[in-house]
């Protein structure tokens, strides 16, 4: 990452103005980059491991967020669905680059249950309540026409006006953070490292090198 441009004021990570656990930091940083009029705040890249021990990586959109963790949702039968079920442990990487900030988060993952998930899904467009429907994600289709006669179909089914069921294989996952780490562009390439890390019921705050 460039941290060089003299348009930016530098800003410097010290333990001692952390907060005390991970959760309150980052919604100070990302209560930032939305001010800064950031393009997807909420956008983070995904990192799961696949049966064969592979890693892949996509972006996602963050959902909610807070102690007990970072919550997305998605197609279970995607490939990030079948990583997440042979492998329940992901990375996620929040690049902030415009603040030259960068947040990142290691730890097991859990499925929402069907409860859990509803109220999100009911809450999108219904647009894109059809689509979950539509897309059969990650999955290889003949054309671009498949899918919108799909779209089509179940715009017939549930016409506007009638509610949208969430898909049996719709719903949404919860990364539980064991380490969270704050890197903070600086000069020279000497920049700061702060990370969070699990120990029993609280956490421990270690600087890295860079």
């Amino acid at each position: 990452m460039d941290t060089q441009n003299p348009q930016v004021t530098e800003s410097v990570l010290d333990q001692r103005s952390m907060a005390a656990e991970p959760a309150g930091q980052f919604s100070g940083w990302l209560s930032d980059a939305v001010a800064a009029g950031l393009p997807e705040p909420n956008a983070m890249v995904l990192s799961t491991v696949n049966e064969a021990g592979l890693p892949r990586a996509r972006t996602v959109l963050l959902k909610s967020h807070g102690p007990e963790g970072f919550v997305f949702y998605t197609n279970r039968t995607s490939a990030k669905g079948h990583d997440l079920a042979a492998h329940p442990w992901a990375n996620l990487l929040f690049p902030w680059y415009a603040l030259r900030r960068q947040v990142m988060v290691s730890g097991p993952v859990t499925a929402l249950t069907v409860a859990e998930s509803e109220p999100y899904f009911h809450s999108r467009p219904r647009g894109s309540q059809l689509g979950a429907w539509a897309s059969r994600q990650s999955s290889v289709i003949d054309s671009r026409a498949v899918l919108d006669e799909r779209y089509a179909d179940l715009s017939r089914r549930w016409p506007a006006g009638t509610q949208v069921p969430m898909p049996p294989f719709w719903g949404g996952y919860r990364v539980e953070p064991v380490t969270v780490e704050f890197w903070q562009g600086r000069a020279n390439r000497l920049h700061d490292r702060l990370r969070y890390r699990r120990e029993g019921p609280g956490w421990v705050i270690e600087r890295l090198s860079p």
